[in-house]
């Protein structure tokens, strides 16, 4: 599934018409939310017949498609589905017991409410909230695809205005020669990353770069009466600021990660848990800023589009243990050097991502990625999935593993 996003350009009425829509579709999901708690034996198809009900009481949730009404009670499902399934799985803490929400901004139709110009360059809402045609300006080609293969169009609000995503139905799939290269990555703050091989990368740090044109924005939104319109002008400054920001770090770990996949043929990295983390208050910041998350997420999905294999480790003890002796070093936070007693002297990250590497080729096995098959090269076999743990994930197909006394390029690959 692959989603173009374009910007979109109507006049005013046509954008709060817009508003209008994405505000109809957070009633219905909040709506159908209220309707399972108040009968928690429902399920998925009633939710959607429930749409049927709020369209017949209620005028302004009938002008909106009818799809587009379902695709809402879907969102509220998902909010349902993963609080069972965390219930179910019995994870520490908080289960994420479904909210109402309070600012939605995207409304999301199916295959009927819209109509894309044959130039497509435009596209049409059919439906009773009035939005009409609006102008598409982007970089990608929707003559590429055909009307079938768009399954999903979503109305997008940012601070700098009104987005258009279509999500098409197609796989991304490249082919390209085998490297006979592997990597660990050992993620860090003052780096960010380390790769088995010493290489670092600078840690861009966009949130800590702009902090000062931050916190100015942020007392211009304070000094403002609330409810004003030199206020509301203020906070969308502010959400522009944001918004810069998170499209620095998306771009940043988009073309890192593609880099990184295509360089190797099997990358191992930490399976860390960023929501554990941050709860040190003390680096909560500075974490976020350097979104190791989005991250692995694009490194993962580069590796099925490049056929590559990527491989989650556990992170524990990968800073402590001697990548030469396999003796456990302990050391502080502070100390970044690591020194053992069988004369290993090296920068602590790079004996990290050492562990790391070591640990994802006992995951895989040392049988080489020119010998892997097809399936196994996409990772259907031994799929890592996000936020679970590793043994739960994948079996290990040589146990033995042995430790790789001299560190080279070819490492068996």
């Amino acid at each position: 599934m692959l989603v173009f996003e374009f910007k979109t350009y109507g006049n005013s009425s046509q954008f709060d018409a817009v508003g209008e829509a994405i505000r109809t579709a957070q009633f219905v999901r909040n709506s159908c939310l209220r309707y399972w708690i108040d009968n928690p034996k429902k399920n998925k198809y009633d939710l959607n017949k429930y749409c049927a009900v709020l369209a017949a009481t209620f005028p302004f949730a009938d002008e909106l498609n009818s799809q587009a009404r379902q695709a809402s009670a879907e969102r509220a499902w998902a909010a349902i589905s993963r609080f069972y399934e965390n219930c179910k799985k019995k994870i520490p803490g908080k289960k994420g017991y479904p909210q109402f929400h309070k600012d939605c901004r995207s409304v999301e139709y199916k295959s009927t409410g819209w109509k894309l110009d044959p130039d497509r360059r435009s596209i049409t809402f059919t439906d009773k909230k009035g939005i009409g045609k609006l102008k598409l300006k982007g970089t990608r080609d929707l003559h590429f695809y055909q009307i079938n293969q768009i399954k999903r169009v979503r109305l997008v609000k940012r601070a700098d205005g009104i987005y258009v995503q279509f999500c098409i139905d197609v796989n991304r799939t490249e082919n390209t020669e085998p490297t006979g290269n592997t990597i660990g990555l050992d993620v860090g703050l003052k780096e960010y990353y380390t790769d088995s091989y010493g290489v670092t990368v600078e840690n861009p740090k966009f949130l800590r770069k702009g902090e000062r044109v931050f916190k100015r924005s942020q007392r211009r939104v304070s000094k403002k009466v609330k409810g004003s319109k030199n206020r509301g002008k203020a906070r969308q400054t502010l959400g522009k600021r944001h918004l810069k920001i998170s499209r620095q770090r998306k771009d940043h770990a988009v073309k890192l990660a593609r880099c990184v996949v295509q360089s190797n043929d099997l990358i191992a990295y930490e399976d860390l848990r960023i929501k554990n983390m941050v709860q040190n208050h003390c680096l909560a910041k500075s974490i976020n800023d350097a979104s190791w998350y989005q991250f692995r997420v694009w490194l993962e999905y580069f590796g099925k589009v490049f056929q590559r294999v990527t491989v989650a480790v556990n992170p524990q003890y990968t800073s402590q243990e001697c990548s030469s002796c396999g003796e456990i070093v302990k050391k502080t936070l502070s100390t970044r050097t690591h020194a053992c007693q069988c004369g290993c002297l090296m920068d602590r990250d790079f004996n990290a991502a050492r562990n790391i590497l070591s640990r994802g080729l006992g995951t895989v096995g040392h049988t080489g990625t020119l010998a892997l098959d097809a399936n196994n090269a996409l990772g259907e076999l031994t799929p890592t999935l996000v936020g679970e743990i590793l043994p739960q994930q994948v079996g290990s197909v040589n146990k033995e593993s042995p430790r790789l006394d001299s560190w080279g390029v070819s490492t068996g690959l």
